[in-house]
């Protein structure tokens, strides 16, 4: 059986959206909630794909838009990071119909090594923007992303 190319992927729902009833009491109090949603990798590529030249998001700040307009408390965070890398490679295999996956970070402004191309292609396709890109330590941000969010 031949492997799913990133775009089979993308567009597979499986049966998502789907909240789950979390009954873990440590997992509710973590994330203030027991009905967590598990979003289809179609729902990240919409939102990201509305992020204009300069702007930028978090995969967290979609995670919460993406909960508060399903009727949950949270989103799960290990899809969400799956689902938003099937996003970017998608992108780049379609070599059309761009989504500027570049413009999600991690939360606090933190550059993805999953991406396409690594830290180094977001970072190259960031400054293109007019980004500047910090290191600290081994990692690296977007210097004063925070004042960049794009609205949701």
């Amino acid at each position: 059986m031949a492997r799913k190319t990133f775009n089979e992927k993308l567009n597979d729902s499986k049966n998502f959206p789907e909240i789950v009833d979390v009954t873990d009491i440590k997992a509710v109090e973590r994330f203030g909630g027991s009905k967590m949603l598990i979003a289809p990798p179609l729902f990240y590529d919409s939102i990201m794909k509305k992020i204009p030249k300069g702007k930028l998001i978090t995969s967290d700040r979609i995670r919460s838009f993406l909960a508060k307009g399903n009727g949950a408390d949270y989103t799960c965070q290990l899809t969400a990071g799956i689902f938003i890398n099937i996003v970017a490679n998608a992108s780049e295999e379609r070599n059309v119909d761009e989504t500027p996956y570049w413009r999600t970070l991690k939360k606090d402004g933190e550059l993805n090594e999953k991406y396409p191309g690594g830290i180094d292609g977001q970072k190259a396709r960031l400054e293109m923007e007019g980004h500047t890109v910090i290191q600290k330590g081994k990692r690296y941000f977007v210097k004063d992303f925070e004042d960049k969010l794009a609205d949701l």
